[in-house]
């Protein structure tokens, strides 16, 4: 893992754990952004004493990289290892962002601990992310920005940027706010180096800019950036003050998270917080066991709707060649539905208020494909059982994909209105009513059709 980016002579002495001379060598080690993954993915492979005495032969500003970079378990296991000054180190180097991560993911007892190291003006940043509701905005941003006011000039902003620069985790847009903090406009750098230096900065400014609640889910976040594609957000509180900003960095890991999540619950499985090898095999059961046991009991509806029909599908037998198809259709159909609702949802491409015109929608196509579907399978209900059975089927495919095509698209509105993900709605929850449902509908028509025919 670690040949394709460390040199060999680097190598031979974690190999040989030479560690004293690794810290003669530190001005050897290749660039910290592309090594500090892979180092990270390298130390749980290491005894406990020498993963510790290979950290802290690390040049100073890559143990700090490669620490944001290890997993969970990992981090808690070398905070466990290393001494009160070494923790403390580190702590006060990691970006705030990385830094509430950290103390939101470990044990109480872990982060009070660490939050005691930590001075006295990064505990009160901590203390004040933290306070943000889990998986909002506010848990991800960094207060490192670069922010102006409207009437200074063009020259006395730009020796500001160059005095506090270094603090911002990026320049490429500069804020400008009131003198109560609230933000009034984001400009970016380049407009500011090509303006003239004696014009003020509410000269150039159009007071034109996307913003993010702190208190907003972190996928609005992720829909913000993609839809006005942008590279950093500011973040803000209720009345405009700007708190801070989030990068496109962060935002790709909350993406992968909730894409995670997402599949996770559509495959009927408990979302997973850590990667697949850490998480132990009990954790996993847990994680499927409910659904599949919920799952078992609404298919007993399925059985006890054909116990109900037991004596017409004894009198017709045909009609048991017919079932797998019915059922599977319905489910299909569903399935179908919900996943389209559930993706446009989470894109923002269809808004709750839009439910009326969905439905419509939905309806016309279900009835669509239903007829479509209903025509061809007529053809082989009369082939098998007759023109009746043919009926049958015709009008039962057309009804069945109809009602699942709606309680598909429905769902995941109503989980939404919850405040529930509308993944929920997954394609093993909506097989399992559409099953239900379709063989209700399949033998009722067969009853009304048989019974009177």
């Amino acid at each position: 893992m670690l040949q394709n980016v460390l040199p060999d002579e680097i190598r031979q002495h974690i190999e040989n754990h030479n560690w004293q001379h690794l810290v003669r060598i530190r001005a050897g080690w290749p660039d910290y952004d592309i090594v500090a993954p892979e180092v990270a993915d390298f130390m749980p492979e290491l005894t406990k004493t020498d993963r510790v005495l290979f950290f802290r032969a690390l040049p100073r500003d890559l143990a700090v990289e490669v620490f944001a970079y290890l997993d969970g378990d990992m981090t808690e296991t070398l905070l466990h290892e290393l001494t009160d000054a070494e923790t403390r180190h580190i702590l006060a180097e990691l970006d705030p962002d990385d830094r509430t991560e950290l103390l939101g993911e470990l044990p109480g007892q872990v982060t009070q601990r660490l939050l005691n190291m930590l001075s006295p003006e990064d505990l009160r940043e901590a203390r004040k992310l933290l306070g943000y509701p889990e998986e909002s905005v506010g848990r991800i941003m960094t207060p490192d920005y670069v922010a102006i006011k409207p009437d200074w000039t063009i020259a006395r902003s730009i020796e500001h940027i160059r005095e506090r620069g270094h603090e911002s985790e990026t320049l490429a847009i500069v804020y400008i706010t009131d003198y109560s903090g609230r933000l009034v406009d984001a400009l970016s750098l380049q407009r500011l180096i090509l303006a003239e230096p004696d014009k003020l900065v509410q000269d150039i400014m159009d007071y034109s800019f996307i913003s993010v609640s702190a208190y907003e889910d972190q996928e609005e976040a992720v829909r913000a950036m993609r839809k006005y594609d942008r590279l950093v957000l500011p973040v803000v509180d209720s009345v405009g003050v700007l708190l801070g900003i989030i990068t496109s960095d962060d935002v790709l890991d909350v993406a992968e998270e909730e894409a995670t999540e997402d599949f996770h619950r559509q495959a009927a499985v408990a979302p997973l917080k850590r990667s697949y090898w850490e998480v132990t095999i009990w954790t996993l059961f847990r994680s499927r066991i409910g659904w599949l046991a919920g799952l078992i009991v609404v298919n007993l509806l399925s059985s006890g709707v054909i116990a109900a029909f037991e004596e017409v599908l004894a009198a017709y037998v045909a009609l048991a060649f017919f079932i797998p198809l019915i059922i599977d259709t319905g489910g299909n159909a569903g399935s179908q539905s919900a996943m389209l609702m559930i993706r446009s949802i989470s894109t923002g491409d269809i808004r709750l208020n839009q439910w009326g015109r969905v439905v419509f929608k939905e309806l016309v196509i279900g009835l669509i494909i239903g007829v479509v579907l209903g025509v061809m399978g007529m053809a082989l209900g009369t082939w098998r059982g007759g023109v009746q059975v043919g009926l049958i089927v015709l009008l039962t495919l057309t009804c069945i994909i109809v009602v699942t095509n709606f309680i598909g698209m429905i769902l995941p509105f109503v989980l939404t209105r919850l405040k529930m993900d509308p993944a929920i709605a997954s394609g093993p929850l909506i097989t399992s009513v559409a099953d239900a449902v379709g063989l209700i509908i399949y033998f009722s028509f067969a009853v009304l059709i048989l019974q009177t025919g």
